[in-house]
């Protein structure tokens, strides 16, 4: 009988007892369990070159085998976060469809992933070659000097926002700013703007 009313009475205070064990063992479970991975933030992108070249020159050529482009400098250094390539001591050489020889040197050039926007940093010179035409005189050579150029090769132009200096065959032009459209062949000139052109020669 003692037996049977003790069993009773802890019969009444089992589901109190499970609970408080329940709850313990969640407790420490929680506790215990080890803290998820916090995703880790990302971090951005540093300037810094993936890759470079040494006194190297990089040629491009079109469908026919014939040279498009060339590219040369001292050295070469391709940044992933801007996609761009800065070359010291640049040397470039490009060919059009219809034959036309664009160069342009400085001492620093900045391209983008294809080539088709250049910015050309200290003794920037950008140079079309004459062009021959049958049954005319040839186009005379076109030079754009300065401390900055901005070329867009595609394009067909040439930007510039400090003084340089505009050669057409023996005419010379000077002005503070420059824009430079040869499809559309409209020549802008800002700020103090001179010129010198030379007579034409005397037709026989």
């Amino acid at each position: 009988m003692r037996l049977r009313q003790a069993w009773e009475r802890l019969s009444l205070y089992l589901p109190v007892l499970l609970m408080g064990l329940l709850a313990l063992s969640t407790w420490w479970l929680v506790r215990n369990a080890p803290t998820p991975v916090q995703p880790a933030a990302e971090r951005p992108v540093a300037h810094e070159p993936d890759y470079y070249m040494r006194d190297f020159s990089v040629k491009t050529f079109d469908a026919a085998g014939r040279l498009a482009s060339e590219v040369r400098g001292t050295l070469a250094q391709h940044y992933p976060d801007t996609d761009t390539l800065e070359i010291d001591q640049a040397r470039m050489r490009s060919v059009s469809a219809t034959g036309q020889v664009t160069t342009a040197s400085a001492l620093r050039a900045v391209s983008n992933a294809d080539g088709s926007e250049v910015q050309l940093f200290g003794q920037a010179r950008v140079v079309r070659e004459p062009v021959a035409r049958t049954g005319a005189a040839p186009t005379p050579q076109l030079e754009f000097a300065g401390e900055f150029l901005h070329a867009w090769t595609r394009d067909e132009r040439v930007r510039s926002n400090q003084p340089v200096t505009l050669r057409r065959g023996g005419d010379v032009f000077t002005a503070d700013s420059l824009d430079y459209d040869h499809l559309s062949q409209v020549l802008q000139l800002q700020g103090r703007v001179h010129g010198t052109l030379q007579p034409a020669p005397a037709r026989r």
